[in-house]
């Protein structure tokens, strides 16, 4: 369980990952240096797994994101979770339990590469059996905090 202090840090830094640890420390009532070493602690433990910058898919012309469900062969699980970690359009696969076997987050430019991507590439991947594409018309709601997912 995390402390009080800890919840808080991950908190700011979900909101702001280039604070400047006296900034940090300074939302979250540390001096500099034991909020360094507090950050430190939680990366080692894993819970701090990285930073990046979030960066806006339109921007850079990639205006269609799909979610792609995904039946499999069984036996092609190895084959098709291989073939999915190299794939450039693939933002994040999931393996789930219910109708597919995963589901598969995309973004390409339009509709006509997305045709592409779902005709010549994802449905000839290692075991595929049958996609189900859903195309997200607007986003409600991009991203949340993690922390306050623990209750």
């Amino acid at each position: 369980m995390l402390s009080k202090t800890e919840t808080a840090l991950l908190r700011a830094l979900e909101n702001d990952a280039r604070l400047s640890f006296a900034e940090l420390g300074e939302k979250v009532g540390l001096s500099k240096t034991p909020c360094w070493s507090r950050v430190q602690e939680l990366e080692k433990l894993g819970v701090i797994k990285g930073y990046r910058a979030e960066i806006d898919p339109a921007a850079l012309g990639l205006q269609i994101h799909a979610f792609v469900q995904v039946t499999i062969d069984s036996a092609k699980h190895v084959e098709f979770e291989a073939a999915i970690n190299r794939h450039p359009s693939v933002v994040q696969c999931f393996a789930t339990a219910g109708d597919g076997d995963y589901l598969i987050q995309v973004l390409v430019p339009g509709i006509a590469d997305l045709d592409v991507l779902l005709r010549t590439e994802i449905s000839r991947l290692p075991g595929v059996q049958r996609i189900v594409t859903t195309v997200c018309v607007k986003t409600i709601k991009h991203r949340t905090s993690i922390v306050d997912c623990v209750r």
